[in-house]
């Protein structure tokens, strides 16, 4: 992070050498305000839910019209409600709203669930020729049969590709001060495969759902600012080498930086809406006109479709313009106690700690963002959307683009404090593995390694600073 970027009371915690340094005593300017103007005040299960506080009444219908098509389910072609058919053939769910829940974080399966609903499996086999073209446009190269994501839903006389099971074991990690905290490590099953046996070298990527706030605001932030912060070769010496993923942009054919996905595998809003129609409803659009059907599923291939007299799509141009200004303008909570005093020592920890430099908390939203009321905000979002490695302990072995087996881009922590509100449980990290914020920093590792040791020297008092601050965020 550039130091002229800072503001004084970061400069002076990010220039201090030592623990008993002088940091924050107060809450900086504005610090409560996440997503600038456009920050809502509302903390209760709707609080990521609601249009970005600057939006024109206005701009509001459209907002709402594009959140109806988020919630309302799709249903199976051909159907009277031609608006909203084309479900499938293949899909893991058949509204968006399902997989976020009040546009909030997803969960892994219970294990009694028929289906895994909010976390999807991603899928691919290892990067080598003749795959070239898969590689460049896609990340990855599919799994011959089951494609880059399993569906385990199908309309009546499609099979459904297969069935997620995820089973845990546990392991214990303890603190200086000797408490210790169980973490789970998750064990994918797929089974009732419906096409066949796989790929034996397949790789497999458990995702949850993230929050959906925000999504403009981070779409917003120019690209120098993003890889200023970049140092793939640890110029600086601190043992984080953030770096940009690069990938394909479909409607500009060409490779651009990286910045949605559990990888940054998705250059903006739009696209990855365009993708989680496709992946995860089977819905076809102008930019991705195929149903997500491998040659080797010819029930699914066959199974009729929604697309309209005219050519046009099962999700219009037109609605997908309505769901991506829906996206685009959920606004970010605002944070809570800012300036108490637990907060406070939380965010020297979080600080003295090292986080911060991953989890970048300040950048300012370009000019020329896609809406308006998205440009020149100040938002403290917590994260730098660069590719870290994160050790062993969290890889997934699954390239994507430029993210190796062991990446993962840094997930924002606005308004991570809220998700047991929004969502209704506490399971963090990119599979839900974490069942709490604690057992999440605990996976940290890799880059991350030497802030997760200096976390482990925490005593009680530390540990709950700590834990005040990321829940106000």
């Amino acid at each position: 992070m550039s130091l002229l970027r800072l503001s004084p009371l970061l400069l002076i915690a990010a220039l201090a050498g030592c623990d008993d340094a002088p940091r924050f005593t107060e809450a900086e300017p504005g610090e409560a305000l996440s997503g600038g103007e456009t920050t809502v005040k509302r903390g209760d299960r709707n609080a990521f839910s609601l249009p970005a506080a600057n939006l024109s009444h206005e701009r509001r219908l459209d907002f709402a019209v594009g959140n109806s098509f988020f919630r309302n389910p799709w249903v199976i072609a051909p159907s009277t409600t031609t608006a909203r058919d084309g479900l499938g053939p293949l899909f893991n769910t058949n509204a968006c709203i399902n997989c976020h829940i009040r546009d909030g974080r997803g969960h892994p399966p219970e294990p009694d669930a028929s289906n895994a609903v909010s976390m999807l499996v991603r899928l691919s086999i290892p990067d080598q020729p003749p795959y070239v073209e898969e590689i460049k446009r896609l990340g990855v190269v599919p799994e011959p049969v089951y494609g880059t994501q399993l569906q385990d839903m199908a309309i009546p006389g499609v099979r459904p590709e297969g069935k997620v099971r995820v089973e845990y074991t546990t392991h214990t990690v303890s603190f200086a001060d000797g408490h210790s905290v169980e973490l789970r490590q998750p064990q994918l099953q797929i089974t009732q495969l419906g096409y066949g046996p796989m790929h034996p070298d397949t790789r497999f990527s458990a995702r949850i759902a993230p929050p959906m706030i925000g999504l403009g605001l981070l779409e917003a932030i120019a690209e120098k600012d993003i890889l200023a912060n970049a140092d793939p070769h640890d110029r600086n010496g601190d043992g984080i080498r953030g770096r940009p993923n690069r990938v394909w942009d479909q409607a500009q054919q060409k490779t651009v930086l990286g910045r949605f996905g559990w990888k940054a595998g998705q250059p903006n809003v739009n696209q990855q809406n365009v993708h989680a129609f496709a992946g995860d409803m089977g819905l076809t659009t102008t930019l991705q006109p195929v149903d997500d059907c491998t040659a080797a599923q010819t029930d699914c291939r066959a199974a009729p479709n929604g697309d309209g007299e005219n050519g046009e799509k099962e999700v219009s141009d037109n609605i997908l313009r309505l769901v991506t200004f829906y996206t685009r303008n959920l606004g970010v909570p605002a944070r809570r106690n800012v300036g108490d005093a637990q907060v406070l020592a939380g965010k020297n920890l979080f600080f003295q700690a090292g986080c911060q430099g991953c989890h970048t908390p300040q950048f300012t939203t370009a000019r020329d963002a896609a809406e308006p009321e998205l440009a020149g905000q100040v938002i403290r979002p917590y994260s730098d959307l660069l590719l870290h490695d994160m050790g062993p302990g969290l890889a997934d072995n699954r390239s994507e683009f430029a993210a190796g087996g062991q990446d993962w881009r840094t997930p924002p922590l606005w308004g991570i404090g809220l998700t047991q509100n929004v969502s209704g449980h506490t399971q963090f990290l990119h599979d839900g593995r974490a069942r709490s914020l604690l057992e999440a920093v605990l996976w940290h590792g890799g880059e991350a390694e030497k802030a997760r040791q200096h976390v482990l020297t925490f005593d009680a008092e530390q540990r709950a600073a700590l834990l005040a601050f990321l829940n106000s965020l």
